[in-house]
């Protein structure tokens, strides 16, 4: 089953460089140096809908804009805005459009300078963030994947720790491959032969009861989701992630294998290279995961409240401080 794909309205309230203005109004030159050179950083953030409150809330949304900043400190790009700005632009994009669905957030930064020529510094920067509709972008009952021909771009080349646009890439070139050959996603290997993540979300496997992941030395982005999965296991069943180089063989010999993402959620791999993985259906563990996070994330379970920002909370708070 392919990854599917969320269309975005012209007509719904955006920012772009300073000011709010519908999507449908902002225009690139062909000549900005990220379309170029891929000179561009960006983060997916989720809010998520919940109808028994009937209130938005936005997940993780002050640690995605920290890694935000931290992309753009190292592609020398001058967002004009702080991380507590940033919050708050992305909360007023969601109050002027008002959805009552999940919704995917996405801040862009970027060199917009309209000139031909590869370097990072004295170029002009441009920010925009946009929402759209998302409900799940993957299969959430079980993924067919492969490991891929094309090797995972080690970090002292591109940095896997920033979500850099240029650096999807090598995503897409394994993606094609993988779905061309009947698959869902493609799983990467580093340069040295070892498991590093999937086409664009990490990566667990579950064997003789021990939850194992890559470590961040993997060429891996420092996940988001990762971390709150790593906090729900140990929190909720005493399970503490161990952090080390797997095999690929490992991948054969698991009992349950899982990616993680702000697009993915949590998402059940059941199939690797045609083999089953463990009895070819989603694992407890996993299953056990989903459940608690998605409570979460809708706000259902109060012990992890400091997950998400209530959209219309914001509002109100503002509207009493003003």
């Amino acid at each position: 089953m392919s990854r599917k794909a969320f269309a975005v309205s012209d007509g719904d309230w955006s920012y772009f460089d300073g000011e709010f203005v519908r999507l449908g109004e902002v225009r690139l030159s062909p000549a900005a140096n990220a379309l170029n050179y891929g000179t561009g950083v960006f983060e997916g953030i989720r809010a998520y809908w919940n109808p028994e409150r009937q209130e938005l809330r936005v997940l993780k949304l002050r640690e995605h804009y920290e890694r935000f900043a931290n992309s753009c400190k190292l592609m020398r790009i001058d967002p004009g805005l702080s991380v507590d700005d940033l919050c708050e632009v992305t909360l007023e994009i969601l109050r002027r459009n008002a959805p009552r669905v999940d919704t995917y957030i996405r801040p862009l930064a970027f060199k917009s300078a309209e000139s031909i020529g590869v370097k990072l510094s004295g170029l002009k920067s441009s920010l925009s963030i946009f929402t759209v509709p998302m409900g799940n972008y993957v299969e959430l009952t079980g993924l067919r994947c492969c490991v891929a021909s094309w090797r995972r771009i080690p970090d002292n080349a591109i940095p896997a720790r920033c979500k850099l646009t240029g650096a999807y890439i090598n995503t897409a070139l394994a993606v094609d491959d993988a779905q061309k050959a009947g698959f869902d996603d493609a799983i990467f290997l580093t340069q040295e032969g070892t498991v590093s993540e999937a086409s664009a979300a990490n990566i667990f496997i579950v064997r003789r009861g021990e939850v194992v992941t890559p470590p961040l030395t993997a060429d891996i982005l420092e996940g988001i989701t990762r971390d709150a999965v790593m906090e729900l296991l140990e929190r909720e069943w005493g399970i503490e992630v161990v952090e080390r180089d797997i095999d690929r063989t490992e991948l054969y010999a698991a009992d349950e294998v899982f990616l993680t993402g702000t697009g993915y959620q949590i998402a059940p791999v059941v199939e690797i290279d045609h083999r089953p993985v463990g009895s070819g259906e989603m694992g407890p563990i996993t299953g056990r995961l989903q459940e608690a996070y998605f409570r979460a994330a809708r706000g259902d379970n109060p012990d992890y409240e400091h997950w998400t920002v209530p959209v219309e909370t914001a509002h109100r708070e503002r509207a009493a401080a003003s």
